[in-house]
């Protein structure tokens, strides 16, 4: 197997220059303080993790030395030692080599996802209400905060649309492979002869980004203020509380309504106006990138279909990764880690072979 190289003199200097740093009074005031804090556990980290493979090849090396013993229980035992600290190193190589592949500096971010009905009417709007629900069931068990943000019902109960935002460690990570068309097959309620029916919803899931991370020119935007309908209480149809801002070089339109505030509603539209801007932009990028980046999990396209729920076969597919699993009623309930962490997985490798061979380059 092969292990990513750990500079370990570059990071016992850095060890030490952010020790003297954080030690220093009134350095919890500095703004990189926190930063600096999760660095320093990063490398303490690294540097155990190299201690313990390093420890584990002397044993390994010293057992290798008594496998031609003539004494026979002892070659034996030096086999079984020897085995031990071989498997031992496997896993120490493939924890170091995951530590120093670079990670999507995304990922820790909060996340905004956005479901929105697609072909089959009704029924996709009906789909879309139970991804919503299984969005909150996952998130409720990994422990991360939601957030609605904005909806939009249809007659039937379910959403033409419904936008939430997800906080927590590593939320965003968990959830931006999400992103796509997602296609149910099934017998709709509504329908009487018995016959499969194919829906689709797309999800669009979105890192949340501040103000600061993408400017935006307000010469670039229209603010129309409206008054707010739909549920929400008593006040919401009685004020001038609704926003929606147009940004024109684009025609991305975000619209929010809230019972609370004008002022609410404008941050949280601005809020997604300049996520979905970011990721516009990201994918124009992606666009232009190379064939190989484009094979990372998909374009990242909204309209490439990802993943079918059959219910007839009780069979859920991803079609990025070319894995089914049963249990579909599980999964609607919230039991989709063994799919995340496929895809998960997938892009760790994919990124840990573009890291190799850049180090083999350089």
């Amino acid at each position: 197997m092969y292990c990513m190289q750990l500079n370990r003199a570059k990071l016992e200097t850095e060890k030490i220059k952010l020790e003297h740093f954080l030690a220093a009074p009134g350095a919890y005031q500095e703004a990189d303080f926190a930063d600096r804090s999760r660095r320093l556990a990063e490398i303490n980290q690294l540097l155990d993790l190299d201690t313990q493979l390093q420890t584990a090849r002397r044993s390994r090396a010293d057992a290798e030395e008594l496998l031609s013993s003539p004494d026979a229980e002892l070659a034996s035992l030096a086999r079984e030692d020897a085995d031990f600290n071989e498997a031992k190193i496997a896993s120490l190589e493939a924890e170091l080599t995951a530590k120093l592949t670079p990670r999507d500096p995304a990922d820790d971010k909060p996340a905004i996802v956005e479901i929105r009905a697609g072909a089959g009417g009704d029924e996709a709007s009906l789909f879309a209400s139970e991804l919503y629900k299984m969005y909150l069931r996952y998130a409720d068990n990994k422990g991360l905060k939601t957030e609605l943000l904005s909806e939009n019902r249809s007659d039937s109960g379910g959403y033409k649309e419904v936008i939430f935002r997800v906080a927590g460690t590593n939320a965003y990570g968990l959830l931006k492979f999400e992103g796509g068309v997602h296609r149910v097959q099934r017998v709709p309620t509504t329908e009487s002869q018995g016959r499969v029916h194919t829906s689709t919803v797309t999800v669009a899931v979105l890192p949340e980004v501040e103000e600061q991370e993408f400017a935006l020119d307000t010469k670039d935007l229209r603010i129309d203020i409206y008054r707010a309908g739909g549920h929400g209480g008593q006040s919401v149809n009685t004020t001038d509380s609704a926003v929606r801002i147009t940004h024109l070089p684009t025609g991305i339109v975000v619209s929010m309504q809230d019972e609370r505030s004008q002022l609410q509603n404008r941050l949280r539209a601005m809020t997604i106006l300049r996520s979905r801007l970011l990721e516009k932009q990201q994918a124009e990028e992606r666009q232009k990138a190379s064939d190989a980046r484009k094979s990372l999990i998909g374009s990242g396209d909204r309209s490439e279909k990802i993943r079918t729920y059959n219910f007839p076969q009780d069979r859920i597919t991803d079609h990025r990764i070319h894995y089914s699993r049963s249990g579909l009623p599980a999964a609607m309930q919230g039991d989709i880690d063994d799919l995340l962490q496929e895809l998960a997985q997938n892009e760790l490798q994919l990124n840990r072979g573009a890291a190799i061979l850049k180090a083999d380059e350089e």
